[in-house]
Protein backbone atom coordinates (compact mmCIF):
# COMPACT_ATOMS: atom_id res chain seq x y z
CA UNK A 1 0.00 0.00 0.00
CA UNK A 2 2.85 2.53 1.11
CA UNK A 3 4.52 1.61 -2.48
CA UNK A 4 0.95 2.54 -4.38
CA UNK A 5 1.21 5.65 -2.19
CA UNK A 6 4.63 6.60 -3.05
CA UNK A 7 3.94 5.97 -7.06
CA UNK A 8 0.73 8.19 -6.99
CA UNK A 9 2.80 11.15 -5.12
CA UNK A 10 5.29 10.56 -7.80
CA UNK A 11 2.75 10.73 -10.17
CA UNK A 12 1.58 14.35 -9.15
CA UNK A 13 4.97 15.49 -8.04
CA UNK A 14 6.10 14.76 -11.96
CA UNK A 15 2.88 15.78 -13.45
CA UNK A 16 3.19 19.68 -12.03
CA UNK A 17 6.83 19.71 -13.07
CA UNK A 18 7.49 21.32 -16.60
CA UNK A 19 8.72 19.08 -19.21
CA UNK A 20 9.34 20.49 -22.79
CA UNK A 21 6.29 22.27 -23.80
CA UNK A 22 4.71 23.43 -20.10
CA UNK A 23 4.57 27.19 -20.45
CA UNK A 24 2.62 30.18 -19.57
CA UNK A 25 -1.17 28.50 -19.51
CA UNK A 26 -2.99 31.48 -20.46
CA UNK A 27 -4.78 31.21 -24.45
CA UNK A 28 -5.66 34.71 -25.60
CA UNK A 29 -8.68 34.70 -28.53
CA UNK A 30 -8.85 38.04 -30.39
CA UNK A 31 -11.49 37.79 -32.67
CA UNK A 32 -11.00 40.67 -34.73
CA UNK A 33 -7.44 39.95 -35.78
CA UNK A 34 -7.44 36.66 -35.74
CA UNK A 35 -4.71 36.84 -37.93
CA UNK A 36 -2.50 38.12 -35.38
CA UNK A 37 -3.70 35.56 -32.33
CA UNK A 38 -1.17 34.31 -30.20
CA UNK A 39 -1.23 30.75 -28.87
CA UNK A 40 0.74 29.68 -25.95
CA UNK A 41 1.14 26.12 -25.48
CA UNK A 42 1.19 24.82 -21.82
CA UNK A 43 0.81 21.72 -20.89
CA UNK A 44 -1.81 19.32 -22.43
CA UNK A 45 -2.56 20.66 -25.87
CA UNK A 46 -5.78 18.79 -26.78
CA UNK A 47 -6.69 21.00 -23.67
CA UNK A 48 -7.44 23.79 -26.22
CA UNK A 49 -10.49 21.71 -27.13
CA UNK A 50 -11.05 23.16 -30.40
CA UNK A 51 -9.61 21.30 -33.39
CA UNK A 52 -9.28 21.26 -36.72
CA UNK A 53 -11.58 19.71 -39.11
CA UNK A 54 -10.35 18.82 -42.62
CA UNK A 55 -12.50 20.08 -45.25
CA UNK A 56 -10.98 17.23 -47.58
CA UNK A 57 -12.07 14.29 -45.07
CA UNK A 58 -15.34 16.05 -44.70
CA UNK A 59 -15.75 15.87 -48.59
CA UNK A 60 -14.64 12.31 -48.16
CA UNK A 61 -17.24 11.54 -45.68
CA UNK A 62 -20.01 13.47 -47.98
CA UNK A 63 -18.91 10.86 -51.69
CA UNK A 64 -19.99 7.93 -49.01
CA UNK A 65 -22.98 9.79 -46.93
CA UNK A 66 -24.50 10.01 -50.67
CA UNK A 67 -24.81 6.55 -51.00
CA UNK A 68 -25.32 5.21 -47.00
CA UNK A 69 -28.47 4.72 -45.37
CA UNK A 70 -30.26 4.21 -41.54
CA UNK A 71 -27.36 4.26 -38.74
CA UNK A 72 -24.64 3.87 -41.11
CA UNK A 73 -25.82 7.30 -42.73
CA UNK A 74 -26.27 9.08 -39.49
CA UNK A 75 -22.70 7.99 -37.96
CA UNK A 76 -20.90 9.14 -41.02
CA UNK A 77 -23.19 12.50 -41.23
CA UNK A 78 -22.16 13.01 -37.19
CA UNK A 79 -18.01 12.34 -38.11
CA UNK A 80 -18.58 15.49 -40.04
CA UNK A 81 -17.51 17.71 -37.56
CA UNK A 82 -14.85 15.60 -35.99
CA UNK A 83 -11.43 16.05 -36.13
CA UNK A 84 -8.40 14.11 -37.36
CA UNK A 85 -4.86 14.36 -37.36
CA UNK A 86 -3.87 14.90 -41.34
CA UNK A 87 -0.54 12.51 -42.69
CA UNK A 88 2.16 14.33 -44.54
CA UNK A 89 3.27 11.08 -45.95
CA UNK A 90 4.99 12.60 -49.00
CA UNK A 91 7.12 15.71 -50.15
CA UNK A 92 3.74 17.22 -52.54
CA UNK A 93 1.92 17.72 -49.32
CA UNK A 94 3.91 20.46 -47.59
CA UNK A 95 3.50 23.48 -50.04
CA UNK A 96 0.43 24.12 -51.73
CA UNK A 97 -3.02 26.47 -50.78
CA UNK A 98 -5.65 23.38 -50.98
CA UNK A 99 -6.46 21.54 -47.52
CA UNK A 100 -4.37 18.80 -49.12
CA UNK A 101 -1.07 19.94 -47.73
CA UNK A 102 0.69 21.10 -44.53
CA UNK A 103 0.56 25.05 -45.67
CA UNK A 104 -2.91 25.14 -46.94
CA UNK A 105 -4.46 23.57 -43.76
CA UNK A 106 -2.04 25.96 -41.49
CA UNK A 107 -3.50 29.08 -43.60
CA UNK A 108 -7.06 28.00 -43.55
CA UNK A 109 -6.85 27.38 -39.70
CA UNK A 110 -5.09 30.86 -39.67
CA UNK A 111 -8.07 32.38 -40.72
CA UNK A 112 -10.62 30.98 -38.34
CA UNK A 113 -11.55 32.71 -35.32
CA UNK A 114 -10.20 31.32 -32.83
CA UNK A 115 -7.63 29.46 -35.09
CA UNK A 116 -8.36 25.45 -33.87
CA UNK A 117 -5.65 22.69 -32.89
CA UNK A 118 -4.37 21.05 -36.03
CA UNK A 119 -2.35 17.79 -35.77
CA UNK A 120 0.05 16.57 -38.30
CA UNK A 121 1.44 13.40 -39.02
CA UNK A 122 5.11 13.72 -39.88
CA UNK A 123 6.08 10.24 -41.58
CA UNK A 124 8.44 10.26 -44.30
CA UNK A 125 11.57 8.95 -43.12
CA UNK A 126 14.03 7.37 -45.58
CA UNK A 127 13.48 3.63 -45.58
CA UNK A 128 10.13 4.10 -44.21
CA UNK A 129 8.12 1.18 -42.96
CA UNK A 130 10.96 -1.40 -43.07
CA UNK A 131 9.49 -4.29 -41.73
CA UNK A 132 6.66 -4.17 -44.69
CA UNK A 133 6.73 -6.72 -47.30
CA UNK A 134 6.34 -4.14 -50.01
CA UNK A 135 8.18 -0.82 -50.45
CA UNK A 136 6.53 2.31 -48.82
CA UNK A 137 8.74 4.46 -48.63
CA UNK A 138 9.49 7.77 -50.96
CA UNK A 139 12.44 8.95 -50.13
CA UNK A 140 15.30 5.84 -50.13
CA UNK A 141 19.07 5.51 -48.80
CA UNK A 142 19.02 3.26 -52.24
CA UNK A 143 16.20 3.10 -55.39
CA UNK A 144 15.49 0.18 -57.45
CA UNK A 145 15.16 0.83 -61.22
CA UNK A 146 11.61 1.09 -60.59
CA UNK A 147 11.74 3.95 -57.96
CA UNK A 148 10.45 2.10 -54.51
CA UNK A 149 13.44 1.88 -52.12
CA UNK A 150 16.27 -1.13 -51.93
CA UNK A 151 16.21 -2.34 -48.30
CA UNK A 152 18.71 -5.05 -49.15
CA UNK A 153 21.35 -2.34 -49.69
CA UNK A 154 23.45 -1.01 -47.03
CA UNK A 155 25.54 1.99 -46.44
CA UNK A 156 25.02 5.08 -44.23
CA UNK A 157 22.10 6.65 -45.53
CA UNK A 158 23.48 10.15 -46.68
CA UNK A 159 21.83 10.41 -50.05
CA UNK A 160 18.44 9.50 -48.15
CA UNK A 161 19.01 11.67 -45.38
CA UNK A 162 20.44 14.56 -47.38
CA UNK A 163 17.17 14.00 -49.39
CA UNK A 164 15.26 13.87 -46.28
CA UNK A 165 16.37 17.02 -44.24
CA UNK A 166 16.53 19.36 -47.39
CA UNK A 167 13.66 18.40 -49.40
CA UNK A 168 11.01 17.56 -46.53
CA UNK A 169 11.93 18.52 -42.78
CA UNK A 170 13.57 22.17 -43.67
CA UNK A 171 10.72 23.01 -45.96
CA UNK A 172 7.68 21.91 -43.39
CA UNK A 173 10.21 23.63 -40.29
CA UNK A 174 9.89 27.23 -42.93
CA UNK A 175 6.27 26.56 -42.97
CA UNK A 176 5.34 25.78 -39.32
CA UNK A 177 7.93 28.98 -38.21
CA UNK A 178 5.18 31.06 -39.80
CA UNK A 179 2.10 30.12 -38.63
CA UNK A 180 3.21 28.42 -35.16
CA UNK A 181 2.33 31.40 -33.01
CA UNK A 182 -0.67 31.62 -34.77
CA UNK A 183 -1.90 28.21 -34.94
CA UNK A 184 -1.75 25.58 -32.00
CA UNK A 185 0.11 22.68 -33.63
CA UNK A 186 0.45 18.59 -32.21
CA UNK A 187 3.03 16.81 -34.66
CA UNK A 188 3.27 13.14 -34.08
CA UNK A 189 6.64 11.89 -35.47
CA UNK A 190 7.45 8.83 -37.71
CA UNK A 191 5.07 6.16 -36.80
CA UNK A 192 6.48 2.52 -36.20
CA UNK A 193 9.74 4.08 -37.36
CA UNK A 194 11.80 3.59 -33.60
CA UNK A 195 10.01 0.89 -32.76
CA UNK A 196 10.98 -0.71 -36.15
CA UNK A 197 14.36 -0.31 -34.75
CA UNK A 198 13.83 -1.64 -31.23
CA UNK A 199 12.33 -5.02 -32.36
CA UNK A 200 12.84 -5.69 -35.81
CA UNK A 201 16.78 -6.00 -35.73
CA UNK A 202 16.79 -9.65 -36.97
CA UNK A 203 14.76 -8.35 -40.32
CA UNK A 204 18.12 -7.43 -42.47
CA UNK A 205 15.51 -4.65 -44.28
CA UNK A 206 15.27 -2.36 -40.91
CA UNK A 207 18.64 -4.26 -39.00
CA UNK A 208 21.17 -3.59 -42.04
CA UNK A 209 23.85 -0.08 -41.77
CA UNK A 210 20.84 2.28 -44.16
CA UNK A 211 18.16 1.84 -42.58
CA UNK A 212 19.55 2.38 -39.03
CA UNK A 213 21.03 5.48 -40.27
CA UNK A 214 18.34 6.77 -41.63
CA UNK A 215 15.89 5.51 -38.51
CA UNK A 216 18.80 7.16 -36.00
CA UNK A 217 19.71 10.44 -37.49
CA UNK A 218 16.44 11.18 -39.30
CA UNK A 219 14.28 11.33 -36.29
CA UNK A 220 16.16 12.95 -33.94
CA UNK A 221 16.67 15.72 -36.88
CA UNK A 222 13.05 16.12 -37.43
CA UNK A 223 12.42 16.73 -33.53
CA UNK A 224 15.44 18.89 -33.49
CA UNK A 225 14.60 21.05 -36.72
CA UNK A 226 10.93 21.25 -35.99
CA UNK A 227 10.87 21.78 -32.23
CA UNK A 228 13.18 24.78 -32.83
CA UNK A 229 11.26 26.21 -35.58
CA UNK A 230 8.05 25.66 -33.60
CA UNK A 231 8.86 25.96 -29.96
CA UNK A 232 5.17 26.76 -29.37
CA UNK A 233 3.79 23.21 -31.26
CA UNK A 234 3.52 20.43 -29.23
CA UNK A 235 5.49 17.17 -30.20
CA UNK A 236 4.79 13.36 -29.33
CA UNK A 237 7.16 10.39 -30.88
CA UNK A 238 5.66 7.35 -31.74
CA UNK A 239 5.44 4.23 -29.77
CA UNK A 240 3.93 1.68 -31.66
CA UNK A 241 1.30 -0.47 -29.18
CA UNK A 242 1.02 -2.84 -26.84
CA UNK A 243 0.90 -6.03 -28.88
CA UNK A 244 4.23 -4.95 -30.34
CA UNK A 245 6.52 -3.20 -27.48
CA UNK A 246 4.44 -4.39 -24.44
CA UNK A 247 7.37 -7.11 -23.74
CA UNK A 248 9.75 -6.07 -21.14
CA UNK A 249 12.84 -6.88 -23.17
CA UNK A 250 11.18 -4.81 -26.18
CA UNK A 251 9.93 -1.87 -24.29
CA UNK A 252 13.48 -2.14 -22.46
CA UNK A 253 15.25 -1.56 -25.52
CA UNK A 254 13.09 0.91 -27.41
CA UNK A 255 13.90 3.23 -23.64
CA UNK A 256 17.49 2.95 -24.80
CA UNK A 257 17.05 4.06 -28.23
CA UNK A 258 14.58 7.05 -27.33
CA UNK A 259 16.87 7.75 -24.51
CA UNK A 260 20.04 7.95 -26.21
CA UNK A 261 18.57 10.12 -29.24
CA UNK A 262 18.97 13.61 -26.86
CA UNK A 263 15.00 14.81 -27.60
CA UNK A 264 13.39 14.11 -24.42
CA UNK A 265 13.24 17.90 -23.68
CA UNK A 266 12.28 18.29 -26.83
CA UNK A 267 8.85 15.72 -26.68
CA UNK A 268 5.69 15.65 -24.26
CA UNK A 269 5.57 11.69 -24.69
CA UNK A 270 4.47 9.63 -27.58
CA UNK A 271 1.04 8.82 -29.52
CA UNK A 272 0.15 4.56 -29.36
CA UNK A 273 -2.00 2.76 -31.56
CA UNK A 274 -1.05 4.98 -34.92
CA UNK A 275 -3.43 3.09 -37.40
CA UNK A 276 -3.78 0.36 -35.89
CA UNK A 277 -6.69 -1.69 -33.99
CA UNK A 278 -5.70 -2.22 -30.68
CA UNK A 279 -8.34 -1.94 -27.09
CA UNK A 280 -8.72 1.00 -25.20
CA UNK A 281 -9.57 -1.32 -22.15
CA UNK A 282 -9.62 -0.35 -18.82
CA UNK A 283 -6.99 0.67 -16.78
CA UNK A 284 -5.64 -1.95 -13.91
CA UNK A 285 -4.19 -0.84 -10.67
CA UNK A 286 -0.69 -1.33 -11.75
CA UNK A 287 1.54 -3.12 -14.75
CA UNK A 288 1.29 -6.68 -13.97
CA UNK A 289 -1.87 -7.13 -12.64
CA UNK A 290 -3.09 -9.43 -14.84
CA UNK A 291 0.14 -11.89 -15.74
CA UNK A 292 0.57 -15.32 -14.11
CA UNK A 293 -3.50 -15.84 -14.51
CA UNK A 294 -3.74 -13.19 -11.60
CA UNK A 295 -7.38 -11.40 -11.60
CA UNK A 296 -8.77 -13.15 -15.23
CA UNK A 297 -11.99 -12.12 -14.28
CA UNK A 298 -11.17 -8.51 -13.96
CA UNK A 299 -12.20 -5.78 -16.66
CA UNK A 300 -8.99 -4.29 -17.39
CA UNK A 301 -7.53 -8.19 -17.73
CA UNK A 302 -9.61 -8.25 -20.83
CA UNK A 303 -7.22 -9.53 -23.71
CA UNK A 304 -8.67 -10.27 -27.04
CA UNK A 305 -4.98 -10.11 -28.69
CA UNK A 306 -4.14 -13.08 -25.94
CA UNK A 307 -1.24 -11.18 -24.85
CA UNK A 308 -0.80 -11.97 -21.16
CA UNK A 309 -0.51 -15.65 -21.79
CA UNK A 310 3.13 -14.39 -23.44
CA UNK A 311 3.97 -12.58 -20.41
CA UNK A 312 2.70 -8.99 -22.56
CA UNK A 313 1.21 -7.18 -19.96
CA UNK A 314 0.27 -4.27 -22.72
CA UNK A 315 -3.44 -6.05 -23.19
CA UNK A 316 -4.81 -2.62 -23.79
CA UNK A 317 -3.44 0.79 -24.47
CA UNK A 318 -4.49 2.10 -20.99
CA UNK A 319 -2.44 -0.71 -19.38
CA UNK A 320 0.24 -0.27 -22.29
CA UNK A 321 0.81 3.73 -21.35
CA UNK A 322 0.65 3.03 -18.07
CA UNK A 323 4.06 0.77 -18.52
CA UNK A 324 5.39 2.53 -21.19
CA UNK A 325 5.07 5.92 -18.57
CA UNK A 326 6.59 3.55 -15.91
CA UNK A 327 9.25 2.14 -17.86
CA UNK A 328 10.52 5.95 -18.82
CA UNK A 329 10.52 7.09 -15.36
CA UNK A 330 12.36 4.07 -14.39
CA UNK A 331 15.35 4.84 -16.77
CA UNK A 332 15.40 8.08 -17.14
CA UNK A 333 12.61 10.49 -14.38
CA UNK A 334 10.96 11.38 -17.23
CA UNK A 335 7.15 10.90 -16.90
CA UNK A 336 5.76 11.06 -20.85
CA UNK A 337 2.20 11.57 -21.57
CA UNK A 338 0.41 9.74 -24.30
CA UNK A 339 -2.04 10.29 -27.26
CA UNK A 340 -3.73 7.12 -28.04
CA UNK A 341 -5.16 6.20 -31.46
CA UNK A 342 -9.13 5.81 -30.94
CA UNK A 343 -10.12 5.97 -34.84
CA UNK A 344 -10.73 2.43 -35.71
CA UNK A 345 -10.76 0.60 -32.07
CA UNK A 346 -14.46 0.33 -31.46
CA UNK A 347 -15.06 -3.54 -31.54
CA UNK A 348 -11.85 -5.05 -29.27
CA UNK A 349 -12.22 -8.14 -30.60
CA UNK A 350 -12.73 -7.52 -34.39
CA UNK A 351 -9.94 -9.81 -35.48
CA UNK A 352 -8.93 -13.57 -35.67
CA UNK A 353 -5.03 -12.57 -35.21
CA UNK A 354 -3.62 -8.87 -33.90
CA UNK A 355 -0.64 -9.46 -35.84
CA UNK A 356 -3.09 -8.16 -38.56
CA UNK A 357 -3.53 -4.61 -39.03
CA UNK A 358 -4.66 -3.83 -42.66
CA UNK A 359 -8.53 -2.82 -43.83
CA UNK A 360 -9.51 -4.99 -40.82
CA UNK A 361 -13.38 -6.17 -41.39
CA UNK A 362 -15.89 -6.15 -38.96
CA UNK A 363 -13.62 -3.53 -37.06
CA UNK A 364 -15.85 -0.03 -35.85
CA UNK A 365 -15.21 3.64 -35.29
CA UNK A 366 -13.59 4.71 -31.93
CA UNK A 367 -13.55 6.97 -29.49
CA UNK A 368 -14.22 10.85 -30.66
CA UNK A 369 -10.97 12.55 -29.92
CA UNK A 370 -11.28 13.89 -26.36
CA UNK A 371 -9.27 14.90 -23.52
CA UNK A 372 -11.97 13.58 -21.05
CA UNK A 373 -9.76 9.67 -20.96
CA UNK A 374 -9.11 7.30 -18.25
CA UNK A 375 -6.12 9.26 -16.64
CA UNK A 376 -4.47 12.20 -17.12
CA UNK A 377 -1.54 11.79 -15.42
CA UNK A 378 -0.62 9.18 -17.94
CA UNK A 379 -2.85 10.34 -21.15
CA UNK A 380 -3.52 13.63 -22.61
CA UNK A 381 -6.51 12.35 -25.11
CA UNK A 382 -7.80 9.81 -27.40
CA UNK A 383 -7.29 11.05 -31.11
CA UNK A 384 -7.94 10.37 -34.46
CA UNK A 385 -4.85 9.69 -35.69
CA UNK A 386 -5.36 7.58 -38.40
CA UNK A 387 -8.34 9.16 -40.68
CA UNK A 388 -11.53 6.12 -40.87
CA UNK A 389 -12.17 5.51 -44.14
CA UNK A 390 -8.56 5.82 -45.78
CA UNK A 391 -7.24 2.17 -47.06
CA UNK A 392 -4.30 0.95 -45.05
CA UNK A 393 -3.07 -0.47 -48.46
CA UNK A 394 -3.88 -1.90 -51.50
CA UNK A 395 -5.39 -6.13 -52.10
CA UNK A 396 -3.57 -7.79 -54.57
CA UNK A 397 -5.59 -6.15 -57.61
CA UNK A 398 -6.47 -2.72 -57.23
CA UNK A 399 -10.46 -1.82 -57.84
CA UNK A 400 -11.94 -0.62 -61.24
CA UNK A 401 -12.32 2.16 -61.58
CA UNK A 402 -15.90 1.80 -62.32
CA UNK A 403 -16.61 -0.99 -59.93
CA UNK A 404 -15.03 -2.20 -56.73
CA UNK A 405 -16.28 -5.21 -56.80
CA UNK A 406 -14.73 -6.12 -60.13
CA UNK A 407 -10.46 -6.56 -60.80
CA UNK A 408 -8.54 -3.43 -62.02
CA UNK A 409 -4.82 -3.34 -62.75
CA UNK A 410 -2.35 -5.05 -59.88
CA UNK A 411 -1.29 -2.63 -56.99
CA UNK A 412 2.12 -1.85 -57.52
CA UNK A 413 2.46 -1.47 -53.44
CA UNK A 414 1.04 -4.91 -52.25
CA UNK A 415 1.81 -6.07 -49.61
CA UNK A 416 0.59 -9.31 -48.61
CA UNK A 417 -0.80 -8.25 -45.02
CA UNK A 418 -3.72 -6.70 -47.13
CA UNK A 419 -5.10 -9.51 -47.70
CA UNK A 420 -5.06 -11.59 -44.34
CA UNK A 421 -7.85 -13.59 -43.62
CA UNK A 422 -9.10 -10.58 -41.12
CA UNK A 423 -8.84 -8.30 -43.90
CA UNK A 424 -11.59 -6.92 -46.05
CA UNK A 425 -10.95 -8.26 -49.95
CA UNK A 426 -12.68 -10.14 -52.49
CA UNK A 427 -12.10 -13.76 -51.31
CA UNK A 428 -14.53 -13.20 -48.39
CA UNK A 429 -18.14 -12.97 -50.12
CA UNK A 430 -19.85 -9.67 -50.73
CA UNK A 431 -16.36 -7.61 -50.06
CA UNK A 432 -14.63 -5.54 -52.23
CA UNK A 433 -10.97 -4.89 -53.79
CA UNK A 434 -8.85 -2.48 -51.66
CA UNK A 435 -7.63 0.77 -52.83
CA UNK A 436 -3.46 2.09 -52.77
CA UNK A 437 -3.06 3.18 -48.44
CA UNK A 438 -4.30 6.70 -47.76
CA UNK A 439 -7.09 6.39 -50.87
CA UNK A 440 -10.63 6.57 -49.40
CA UNK A 441 -12.30 3.07 -48.99
CA UNK A 442 -15.89 3.58 -49.40
CA UNK A 443 -16.76 0.04 -48.60
CA UNK A 444 -14.75 0.11 -45.27
CA UNK A 445 -15.83 3.26 -43.86
CA UNK A 446 -19.77 2.28 -43.66
CA UNK A 447 -18.58 -1.06 -42.52
CA UNK A 448 -16.90 0.68 -39.42
CA UNK A 449 -19.86 3.39 -39.03
CA UNK A 450 -22.01 0.16 -39.10
CA UNK A 451 -19.89 -1.28 -36.08
CA UNK A 452 -19.03 2.33 -34.19
CA UNK A 453 -18.39 3.02 -30.23
CA UNK A 454 -17.82 6.59 -30.43
CA UNK A 455 -18.27 7.16 -26.75
CA UNK A 456 -16.60 4.33 -25.01
CA UNK A 457 -19.93 2.43 -24.11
Amino acid sequence: MIKVLLFVLCLVCFGSANHGHNRDHHKHHDREHHHHHRYHASGNPFAYGHYYVNPSFVKELQSSIKTATGKVKATLESMQTIASAYWIDKKAKIHGDNTTTLEGILKDASKQAPPPLVTFIIYDVPNRDCDAKASNGEICCTKNSDGTCDYNAGGNCEAGLHEYKTEYIDPIATILRTYSDQVPIVLIIEPDSLPNLATNEGNPHCGNSATKAAYTQGVPYAIKTLATAAPKATLYVDAAHGGWLGWANNLEKFVNIVSQMGIIHLVRGFSTNVANYQPLGTQCPYVKYCLNHQHQSAKCCADPCHLEGQYNPGNNEHNYAMELQGAFAKATGWLPKMVIDSGRNGVPNARQSCKNWCNIQHAGIGHVPTTETHNSTLLDAYFWLKTPGESDGCTQYLPSPTDPFKKGKKCARYDSSCQSPDSIQPSHSGQPYAPTAGEWFDWEVKELAANANMHGN
